[in-house]
């Protein structure tokens, strides 16, 4: 792996348990194991651009992962499913990390950018969900306004995790997500 992909990497891990103002140059420099002059050479503008990138790779994988775990079965299922890809994080993380997109959004005075790239992330997973509700015969509006409702409540769910040091309320929030997207696609999840 490359220095660059290595300062990617290292951001994302440190933008997850640290958010943006606590993920300076010398923790990326001391996690990726890089010398300084690799991140400016890399990242000619420096921390904002590295995290913006981070961000967008971030949001990339996890789109990627949002297609796989959608595809192949009913959107009630996968929903379904959430809760048990994001418990593993937090348990094995002992409840210290989060999203690196919500990370993101929530960083805008410190990089103005990845906040940006976040929103778009966002945009991009409500789509990614729409859109699946939608072959599942789910009218245009309330699939968009259902995929919005699913990703703020996992992501809110996970915020919520962390806080609370328990798995509990994103156990909840997803059965609640299933439920909700099984009412309008007639579907029953498997639990």
């Amino acid at each position: 792996m490359g220095a660059r992909d290595r300062l990617i990497d290292s951001a994302i891990a440190l933008m997850r348990c640290n958010g943006i103002a606590g993920t300076g140059i010398a923790q990326l420099l001391e996690h990726s194991g890089i010398s300084r002059r690799s991140i400016y050479l890399n990242f000619p503008g420096g921390k904002s651009e590295l995290i913006a990138e981070a961000t967008r790779t971030a949001g990339s994988a996890t789109s990627a992962l949002m297609r796989t775990v959608t595809s192949g079965t009913d959107l009630a299922s996968a929903i379904a499913a959430f809760p048990a890809l994001w418990r593993e994080v937090l348990v094995s993380s002992d409840f210290a990390a989060g999203c690196p997109i919500t990370a993101a959004a929530l960083g805008r005075a410190e990089s103005p950018e990845a906040a940006d790239v976040a929103g778009e992330t966002f945009e991009e997973w409500e789509t990614i969900l729409a859109t699946r509700l939608e072959a599942e015969h789910v009218d245009p509006e309330t699939a968009r306004s259902l995929a919005t409702t699913i990703i703020a409540a996992v992501e809110g769910a996970v915020v919520m995790s962390l806080a609370t040091r328990s798995t509990a309320p994103l156990e909840r929030a997803g059965r609640q997500m299933a439920d909700l997207v099984a009412l309008h696609t007639a579907t029953t999840p498997a639990v």
